[in-house]
């Protein structure tokens, strides 16, 4: 299983991330592997994107990012780059349902049939996601 982390729906790398995942579902699934894709928008955005990412996998909302603060991968975002990020037309708040100011680190984690993290990616530049190749090599070795 893999659980994969996004910042949210407005979010360029996290669309072509979950494309990304959605057109290596099949390869996944031959691998015994299975995707949940988590971020903090609310319900209406995140059937929206998955929707029109053709996600066969769940897309998750993590409301006011309490299980990604659980794990230590939420961050503050300052005032300036609120500024800049609503001025570039990204609501944040409105669509967290919000505002808080709460973002996940993009983070990828895969879990074995034991239960245990066999694998991980996460970087704090959103810019770098765990590569379709990396995914698929810890599935199979998870098993």
């Amino acid at each position: 299983m893999a659980v994969t982390f996004h910042r949210g729906h407005w979010c360029p790398y996290c669309r072509i991330n979950t494309h990304a995942l959605a057109q290596a579902q099949e390869q996944i699934a031959a691998e015994g592997g299975q995707v949940a894709a988590i971020m903090p928008d609310r319900e209406h955005f995140t059937a929206e994107f998955k929707a029109e990412s053709n996600a066969a996998f769940p897309v998750l909302t993590d409301f006011d990012n309490g299980y990604a603060l659980s794990l230590n991968l939420a961050f503050w975002v300052g005032e300036e780059m609120q500024d800049l990020m609503s001025r570039a037309g990204w609501e944040v708040s409105r669509w967290q349902g919000s505002d808080t100011w709460l973002l996940p680190l993009p983070a990828t984690f895969v879990v074995g049939t034991d239960g245990e993290v066999k694998a991980r990616f996460v970087d704090p530049d959103y810019r770098k996601r765990m590569t379709i190749e990396d995914l698929l090599s810890a599935i199979r070795n998870a098993h």
